[in-house]
């Protein structure tokens, strides 16, 4: 019996284990960015640190192997549990030990969780058990634990429980193995009503972090955006957060901001109308991406669109812009509009399995700062895309921006003509990003700026237009290379060009 509790305690820490490099990685990329980058140091951080724990537990004391053993789940409970809290209140209010802080918990929880498994072997071995026995079963519930945890954290945990909440769950499961332990191993533990104190207290102060995580979310998402946040959630595939200060609407997108209501007409004037004014004719219309409703809301203002399909890979994000009333509003109730078609799918996939065609395509994809993004700014994408417009079509990126990200923003227009498309670059100011860039492409169409729109505009008129398409001297065209699937250079000039900035 006491054998098989044991070889059960590696299948629960070793999913505790994986779900705290999980928790860390996942956090670090949607605060940091560059996921690759993210998973890849913290792997390795964590390895290395099992490694030293796995070293360190050699110099445990034979006759105290179960004591120690319950000790290291009470910390790495303790110290993985609150981890996901901790590191998010600490780059929402002062973000500049986070980085450091993130590799010490990471570390500490490697090590200490490098340390478990021995120890469950040398108990085992205390206990007359076969040594390839010892070593099959404790390494098949090992792996099977960590199987268990990497299809629960992105399918179930994440999304649902969010990041801080399953950290203080997977802290409490460390607790629990340790108190089980102590439970049945009571007449062979020192110090046992100590050891008792120490857990109920751990076990106490996750239990009030699980319960309270909604709470301490809000407040460290308060002081990263700073205003009131009406309305925010953890998807499988983003966090969304939107703020509201006075009649200032605001949406981010795993903390970076996609628009602010005050001025986001001007960015989606921008997007839209430069196309849709040269295509009198054109009867439908794809939106990738554009989850707001906001692209959508001004495309449906031409009579002459018979239907807009717009492809968004999140429901939480077009049901949200659907559902709630200051929202709607924004867009205009554009996603209630008939003539509008939503499909919540990755836009690469379902332009592989579709052989409709469109007169215009707008692509309003957040900026290419990780892998999982770039993909869509990619050769092959724009390749597909080409495929489903017509001739004399166009088709419209939101590009980052020319001033602030030169070498990205050169480098999507340089991919665009990587697949035989004709490119016509344009900027506008948008205050609250800057300036900002868009890039116009067609298969065919000589493109010429229209002097003049049949629609009554905020921000667009024959001169605003003209001068869009007309780059100052500190916003040259670069000649870049385009951006490949196998090196996804985007994402790297990306990041560099944004540090400058942040510096």
């Amino acid at each position: 019996m006491t054998k098989r509790i044991l070889i059960l305690s590696v299948f629960v820490v070793a999913s505790c284990g994986l779900a705290y490099e999980l928790i860390a990685g996942a956090l670090s990329s949607y605060l940091l960015g560059d996921s690759v980058l993210q998973f890849s140091t913290i792997i390795g951080c964590y390895l290395f640190a099992m490694g030293v724990g796995a070293h360190v537990s050699k110099y445990v004391k034979d006759d105290d192997v179960l004591g120690r053993f319950v000790d290291i789940e009470l910390a790495v409970g303790l110290i993985g549990g609150v981890s996901a809290a901790v590191l998010f209140l600490t780059f929402a209010w002062m973000a500049a030990p986070f980085r450091a802080l993130l590799y010490v918990m990471v570390f500490m929880v490697g090590a200490l969780v490098g340390m478990e498994v021995p120890l469950v072997m040398r108990a085992l071995n205390e206990r007359k058990t076969e040594f390839n026995e010892l070593v099959s079963r404790v390494l098949t519930f090992d792996y099977l634990g960590a199987l268990a945890v990497s299809l629960l954290f992105p399918l179930v945990l994440a999304p649902h429980l969010g990041l801080v909440r399953t950290g203080f769950l997977f802290g409490m499961l460390n607790v629990g193995v340790a108190c089980w332990t102590i439970y049945v191993f009571r007449t062979e533990l020192a110090n046992l009503s100590g050891r008792v104190l120490r857990a109920a207290s751990v076990m106490g102060v996750l239990v009030a972090g699980f319960i309270g995580a909604d709470r301490m979310t809000h407040w460290g998402e308060h002081g990263l955006f700073g205003d009131e946040i009406v309305y925010s959630t953890t998807t499988p595939y983003q966090r969304l957060v939107i703020t509201r200060w006075k009649d200032d609407l605001r949406l981010y997108i795993n903390g970076n901001l996609q628009f602010s209501s005050r001025d986001e007409y001007r960015y989606h004037e921008a997007l839209v109308h430069p196309a849709l004014e040269a295509l009198p004719w054109a009867k439908k219309v794809l939106v990738l991406g554009g989850g707001d409703g906001l692209a959508l809301r001004e495309i449906l203002r031409y009579p002459n669109v018979e239907q807009v399909t717009l492809v968004d890979l999140d429901p939480a994000m077009t049901g949200a812009f659907t559902t709630r009333d200051e929202l709607v509003k924004l867009n205009g109730g554009s996603f209630r509009n008939p003539r509008a078609r939503v499909i919540n799918a990755d836009a690469a996939i379902w332009l592989q399995n579709t052989d409709e065609m469109f007169d215009a395509v707008i692509i309003d994809f957040p900026d290419p700062s990780s892998f999982a993004l770039g993909k869509l700014y990619s050769v092959p994408f724009y390749g597909m895309v080409k495929k489903h417009v017509a001739a004399n079509g166009l088709i419209v990126v939101q590009s980052t921006s020319p001033f602030f990200a030169p070498h990205a923003y050169w480098t999507i227009d340089a991919t665009l003509r990587d697949v035989g498309l004709k490119t016509y670059p344009y900027h506008a100011y948008v205050p609250s990003f800057g300036e900002w860039g868009f890039i116009l492409a067609s298969p065919q169409m000589a493109y010429q700026p229209p002097g003049q729109y049949r629609l009554p505009m905020r921000y667009l008129n024959g001169d605003t237009t003209r001068a869009m398409f007309a780059f100052p001297p500190d916003m040259q065209r670069m000649e870049m290379a385009p951006n490949r699937l196998n090196t996804q250079s985007l994402v790297h000039e990306f990041e560099q060009d944004w540090r400058k900035v942040i510096r």
